[in-house]
């Protein structure tokens, strides 16, 4: 087989360097060895320091995952949008986390290029292309065939199968509606058709949850199973929230768990499940942003963390099921908050 040539796009000489650091190398990509700890995060200004991410190094992970705003790019300009990307590329403390730890990348609302935005965004198409070339997508990969930009990743060892599913929630989504106060938040939407991931990422979902898997960490830019509190989330969509459940149901998809972002705090959230297995989803959303409160969560596990952080899973493969601690580290590498999940308690019955 080939190997993919790395698909740039054409810059100036003078930017040709940013660029360059901006590349995540093709041996940065997934191998198929079994992770047993994995660090996520969101939500990085590229114009301020970012030292949760030499946190991140010290752990060691086998894979950093970033879930959305991995810029605050927020343009319909395209030159603008990547030199932000270039800026972020330049950042030393992202240079040093790209050459120790292998990367994979969704967007949210802020690097796909507007606040909040779904398919209404015009710049979709040209925002892709640059957010791929930005994470060294290879040529052959899928990301490339279809529209939007979710992606899965497989790994097998030993018997035990890890599964990574990146979901897209933007190229797709409708859009939302507005509370009619002065707060500017959201309602869900009262009635079913409207739609978050659109009809050919829901059919591709479902082709994917019917694969083997012991394990399934499943990527989405805002938060799956908390309490609403008018922000984005997938609680703006309920009938879609409801779709998923029943997906992983009807699939019997076992080992199912959500790690979100977006909100600029993180927690862990245990959302109980009728004929099913509680929905766990650990959000990190502040390698370098953070917000002046946080929302009441009926479901939040222990306390919310509002200082810079990142979250971690770390799976022991070594029994029959596997077992996880789901964590979220702050910025002096403490762990902050934690929960055990033993894979057989996601399991259908």
């Amino acid at each position: 087989m080939n190997t993919p040539i790395k698909r740039c796009i054409s810059v100036s000489l003078l930017t040709l360097p940013l660029l360059l650091c901006a590349c995540v190398s093709q041996s940065n990509k997934p191998s198929g060895k079994l992770p047993t700890r994995i660090a996520f995060g969101s939500c990085a200004d590229q114009n301020q320091p970012m030292p949760v991410l030499d946190q991140v190094v010290a752990l060691n992970p086998d894979l950093f995952i970033y879930l959305g705003d991995n810029i605050y790019g927020d343009t319909e300009d395209m030159d603008t949008l990547q030199a932000k990307y270039q800026t972020l590329a330049a950042r030393e403390e992202f240079q040093r986390l790209k050459q120790s730890t292998p990367l994979l990348a969704t967007w949210d609302d802020h690097d796909y290029g507007r606040n909040d935005a779904g398919k209404e965004y015009p710049k979709k198409a040209e925002s892709k292309e640059i957010f791929l070339n930005f994470w060294d997508e290879p040529l052959d990969s899928e990301r490339w065939q279809h529209e939007g930009i979710y992606t899965s990743y497989h790994y097998k060892q030993d018997g035990k199968q890890l599964q990574i599913i990146l979901l897209d929630t933007r190229t797709f989504r409708d859009p939302i509606t507005r509370k009619n106060d002065n707060k500017g938040r959201y309602i869900p939407h009262p009635k079913p058709g409207s739609t978050m991931l659109g009809e050919a990422q829901w059919r591709w979902l479902e082709a994917q949850l019917q694969k083997p898997a012991d394990l399934r960490i499943i990527g989405s830019s805002t938060q799956f199973s908390h309490e609403h509190n008018g922000y984005e989330s997938w609680t703006n969509f309920p009938f879609e929230q409801q779709r998923m459940i029943d997906l992983i149901q009807r699939t019997k998809a076992n080992g199912a768990v959500f790690i979100t972002g977006d909100v600029h705090w993180g927690e862990i959230s245990k959302r109980p499940v009728d004929g099913g297995y509680d929905l766990i989803d650990i959000t990190a959303s502040g390698i370098n942003r953070d917000w002046k409160s946080v929302s009441p969560n009926k479901y939040r596990v222990s306390s919310a963390v509002r200082e810079y952080h990142f979250g971690t899973i770390e799976i022991d493969w070594s029994g029959k099921f596997p077992k996880m601690e789901c964590s979220i580290y702050d910025l002096n590498g403490t762990k902050r908050e934690s929960l055990l999940v033993p894979a057989a308690q996601l399991q259908h019955q």
